[in-house]
């Protein structure tokens, strides 16, 4: 049994991991505007009430970067007190089991290629789209971190006249059209063709983005996860009929593309660091 925490700058979850399912939970606001020990301490208590014996180890997605080796965690987003955290090292002092730590968009492909949409491809990316883009690559089997699990923040990457991340996460709805992604699935939902053209429009960009994963990994799966995949059914069309001028369309017929449908993939992720 391992335990699995996903920390936001919003909440706190930790479960109870056995056999790729979750048999006990617990979650708690996050104190995220407090000392990076207040943080910590609130962090320790959830982890506490739910150990036991039975917990072979912990593993901890959190929105940063991450040295995963060593187990620092670095400038988490939200938090802004914890700038430096050696949190494997004060863990498995506190708690004396091994302690992992990644990234979250790492702990979401890992969990897809573990339990979800991604198992039997040898190389996918499991790709974050919210209120940010994340993606994690799994090369060969394995979860590819490169320095500081830098590997995945290919949404920052140029593209038109920002970076992909403004076009393929809420920014898109925000700064381009006043709105949000929640608010134009709603619209889209009850058959609003401005808010499908919206989706259409934002599934232009998603397209051009996966091309350049295509170009940049040529991996055999790309999984979408986050709170904008929800809406796939929307912009799936505008982004095969994107991939459609791909100049390797061998590679293209071969990409398997979908949205997670796997409830809590990021935590049994982070219970598979273990």
């Amino acid at each position: 049994m391992k335990l699995a925490i996903d920390l936001g700058g919003t909440n706190i979850r930790v479960a109870r991991v056995a056999g790729g399912q979750i048999v006990d939970r617990k979650a708690a606001a996050c104190p995220a505007q407090a000392s990076e020990k207040e943080v910590l301490d609130a962090l320790e208590a959830l982890v506490g009430s739910l150990m036991t014996d039975e917990v072979e180890g912990i593993g901890v997605g959190v929105p940063s970067v991450v040295d995963a080796e060593r187990g620092i965690v670095y400038n988490v987003a939200n938090i802004p007190s914890w700038k430096e955290v050696h949190l494997k090292d004060l863990w498995q002092s506190r708690f004396g089991v091994p302690v992992a730590v990644n990234n979250d968009a790492n702990c979401f492909a890992l969990g897809e290629y573990s339990f979800g949409k991604g198992r039997g491809y040898r190389n996918m990316l499991g790709i974050t789209l919210g209120t940010g883009v994340g993606a994690g690559v799994i090369i060969d089997g394995k979860l590819y971190n490169g320095m500081d699990t830098g590997a995945g923040e290919i949404g920052s990457i140029p593209y038109l006249d920002l970076d992909y991340e403004q076009y393929c996460s809420s920014s898109f709805f925000v700064r381009c059209y006043g709105t949000t992604g929640k608010e134009a699935a709603l619209k889209a939902a009850h058959g609003s063709e401005e808010a499908l053209q919206i989706w259409r429009q934002f599934g232009v960009h998603v397209g051009k983005f996966i091309e350049m994963v295509l170009f940049a990994y040529a991996p055999d799966a790309v999984v979408l996860g986050g709170s904008i995949a929800n809406a796939w059914p929307y912009f799936e069309e505008s982004v095969r009929k994107e991939l459609e001028g791909f100049p390797y369309p061998q590679m293209v017929e071969k990409l398997f593309i979908g949205a997670s449908d796997t409830p809590d993939v990021g935590m049994l992720g982070a219970s598979m660091l273990i």
